[in-house]
């Protein structure tokens, strides 16, 4: 993540960060934008009038970036880790979804 990004009022940020990590600061925000993307993703879904769909998903991909460099931030930091994908059950997966189609 672009380390001039701030989140929020940069006085608050040093008061805050003194009184618990930055981790657990990142970790809350993960799963703030989680459940933001959650809303608009159902809002979008759910919306009747195309205009304003169309302006709910433009807030849905600039909230699923946002939800990205929070992601990357943690994961560089060491604080989010994944593990690879069996390679096998991705064949499985794979196979199981083309066989619905």
């Amino acid at each position: 993540m672009n380390s001039n990004i701030q989140y929020g009022n940069s006085t608050n940020n040093q008061q805050v960060t003194s009184m618990i990590g930055e981790k657990e600061i990142l970790s809350d925000f993960l799963i703030s934008q989680k459940l933001i993307s959650a809303s608009y993703n159902t809002y979008a879904g759910e919306c009747t009038n195309q205009q304003l769909r169309t302006a709910f998903l433009n807030i849905l991909d600039e909230e699923h970036d946002i939800q990205a460099n929070i992601f990357n931030d943690m994961q560089s930091k060491g604080w989010y880790k994944t593990e690879p994908a069996d390679q096998n059950k991705v064949q499985q997966a794979k196979q199981k979804l083309s066989s619905s189609m």
